[in-house]
């Protein structure tokens, strides 16, 4: 059964990210949604953890 969240607040949409407990992938969702319900997503046929957001890496400009 779905669980209610928060909505985000106006002019702020944070991004959400969840891992794998079993492979380590990791998925980034941006922009948050604002459902009213969480969402399931699956990997590895169990449901993924939420995990901090990380930063984008820096762009490096590297001699060619």
């Amino acid at each position: 059964m779905p669980v209610p969240k928060a909505k985000p607040k106006a002019g702020k949409a944070a991004a959400s990210a969840y891992t794998c407990t079993i492979c380590g992938s990791y998925a980034v969702i941006d922009p948050v949604c604002g459902c009213a319900e969480e969402h399931v997503f699956i990997c590895c046929g169990a449901p993924m953890k939420k995990a901090p957001a990380k930063k984008p890496a820096a762009k490096t400009r590297g001699k060619k």
